[in-house]
């Protein structure tokens, strides 16, 4: 008897729903531990400073691929940093019609607490498993965000 097949769309939704709201009890705990002014980076804020903290300089559509965002979120998500002061924007000097985003002194400040929580999430999320079993767990999640949206799916005979 064939073992039967994981429910992987479900199982995907429901860990990304307890992931999200694990993330935000997280954020939520470090908010009211802080007494800056201001709450701490939501998930996709600090996606965008790490993208910086890498590539300082990126343009918006460089923010977009590397998000996975469509550019009209990226540019509110970099009007969100700018108010905040983490972040700033400058014209391309190459393209005048190119935003390119910059790391802010009071953004990069941000960096620590951001990668003392994402080491404590990694941690908890890979426990348990071997580095074999994490990689073939990042290739199929990698397979899944290549999908192509616009062709429907083969159906699948047992």
């Amino acid at each position: 008897m064939t073992p039967k097949r994981p429910r992987l769309v479900f199982l995907l939704n429901s860990a990304q729903r307890r992931l999200q709201a694990w993330i935000g009890a997280l954020h939520a705990q470090t908010a009211s531990s802080r007494h800056e002014g201001h709450a701490p980076p939501t998930a996709v804020q600090a996606g965008v400073l790490f993208v910086l903290a890498r590539q300082d300089g990126a343009t918006m559509g460089q923010l977009a691929t590397e998000l996975d965002l469509a550019p009209s979120a990226v540019s509110g998500l970099v009007q969100r940093l700018e108010a905040l002061g983490w972040v700033q924007r400058r014209p391309c000097p190459e393209d005048a019609r190119t935003q390119r985003v910059w790391l802010l002194a009071a953004g990069r400040a941000q960096l620590p607490p951001l990668r003392e929580a994402l080491a404590l999430i990694n941690g908890r999320l890979t426990a348990g498993f071997t580095e074999a079993e994490l990689q073939t767990v990042a290739r199929w999640l990698t397979h899944v965000q290549q999908l192509d949206a616009t062709t429907p799916p083969e159906p699948h005979h047992e």
